[in-house]
């Protein structure tokens, strides 16, 4: 799997979006993506509880521990990279996290629009 470039959708150097816990498709702790991430994993956004309660009802649970994938549950303030047809829901929703733009791959633009995550710029 050979990763698209890492550009953010500003244009620059994609930032680490997150390390504690590590993030990404690739688990490199950036929003890296590539031909085989189906779900581009690619919105660098900071959780909040508004949104992982929408995200376990519609059956992804990204805050119950699962000890057999070393995955300890996310909670509110945690950097996430987020598929970004699930941010792109959450946005209609009305509960979408903050997104941090330097983090965020243009990928991401495929789906988002600029304009909708700069409205949740953290």
């Amino acid at each position: 799997m050979e990763k698209d470039d890492s550009i953010n959708v500003l244009g620059g150097t994609l930032a680490v979006c997150g390390t504690d816990p590590v993030t990404g498709f690739f688990r490199d702790g950036h929003c890296n993506t590539c031909a085989a991430d189906q779900g581009s994993h690619t919105v660098c956004a900071v959780m909040t509880a508004e949104f992982l309660a929408l995200s376990k009802y519609l059956g992804n649970d990204l805050s119950t521990p699962r000890p057999e994938y070393r995955f300890a549950g996310l909670k509110p303030g945690d950097p996430w990279c987020l598929c970004a047809s699930r941010f792109l829901q959450a946005h209609e929703e009305g509960c979408a996290p903050k997104v941090n733009l330097a983090a965020t791959h243009r990928r991401a633009l495929e789906v988002v629009p600029l304009d909708i995550l700069q409205l949740h710029t953290a």
